[in-house]
């Protein structure tokens, strides 16, 4: 079942519509649980798409183990999507910025509210997000310590690498998942892979995540794959960033996930017409390397990656 959650009028006599697809059982259950997998509010960030097809897919082909309502949100900014942007074009907004929105407002303001209305009262909700095209991330789930104690045993269900906890200082009330926490519907942010690009290995490990999330709400009772167990972090000292400190062309030597010790080497920046080496980018700690620069390009002070630190 395919629906419109909203829509506005745009010019020249179109419309612009939202929609989801709602799966239903094939037998009635008494009052069912419902899980909302959103993505594309950001129309750069393409991971989320294969994620909703995926997971359609392996429902629709094993339907008879259905005991909860799936609704799948594709493409909250279709517009981003269509224009490969990640905000709204034209109007030069970050859509997850803008929630909860207003019923009463512009163009904008009335998508978002609709868009929260729909979703609120789900029992759980994963916003799927990509990184942006300058690096790679793992999959992971971020939360912020306000929710921590509704939110860390659902992420852990969810098959990811890593669990950031993230302090609150940190959090934008703006948010699409900070608006939906904050009226108790759960809602995890997953980041995971690059910006532009679809990373069907990723795409496949979250999707046996959900379907392992709905088993254990007793909303699918079809087998599961086995589930890893994600490292958490709450602290902020755990995490360590790698930074360039000139301007050339990067070059990696690992790969991210990989486990590193101090001064152990990541890459190279060098300047393609000397010839000449200009950082050997090491590592500042004993850890884990969870994002790693995608876009070989980098300025003096540009994200090189990111190192969960081993104790």
């Amino acid at each position: 079942m395919i629906q419109t959650i909203a829509q506005v009028a745009l010019p020249i006599d179109e419309i612009l519509r939202i929609k989801k697809r709602r799966i239903l059982p094939d037998n009635h259950v008494e009052k069912p649980k419902r899980i909302s997998i959103v993505t594309g509010i950001h129309g750069d960030e393409l991971e989320g798409q294969y994620v909703c097809f995926e997971l359609a897919r392996r429902i629709e082909e094993n339907k008879k183990y259905l005991n909860g309502i799936v609704d799948i949100y594709p493409a909250m900014n279709p517009l981003g999507i269509d224009s490969i942007t990640r905000g709204i074009p034209a109007f030069d907004l970050d859509m997850n910025r803008i929630f909860p929105g207003n019923a009463e407002g512009n163009m904008t303001e009335l998508l978002a509210a609709n868009i929260l209305k729909d979703v609120e009262g789900s029992d759980v909700v994963l916003d799927i997000h990509a990184s942006n095209i300058y690096l790679t991330e793992i999959p992971q789930i971020r939360i912020n310590k306000l929710h921590k104690k509704m939110l860390i045993p659902l992420a852990q269900k969810c098959n990811v690498d890593f669990i950031w906890v993230h302090e609150a200082s940190t959090v934008l009330e703006s948010t699409f998942a900070y608006s939906l926490n904050l009226v108790k519907t759960p809602c995890l942010v997953v980041e995971m892979g690059v910006g532009m690009r679809i990373t069907k290995e990723y795409g496949d490990q979250l999707v046996d995540g959900i379907f392992n999330l709905m088993n254990s709400l007793l909303m699918w009772t079809g087998e599961v794959n086995k589930v890893r167990k994600p490292i958490i972090s709450e602290n902020a000292e755990d995490v360590s960033f790698i930074n360039a400190s000139s301007g050339g062309l990067f070059i990696p030597d690992v790969k991210h996930w990989e486990k590193l010790s101090k001064g152990d080497r990541i890459g190279r920046i060098i300047d393609p017409l000397s010839g000449i080496v200009l950082q050997n980018v090491e590592s500042p700690v004993d850890g884990i390397l969870f994002t790693i620069r995608e876009y070989p390009i980098v300025d003096e002070g540009s994200l090189i990656g990111r190192l969960l630190k081993r104790n």
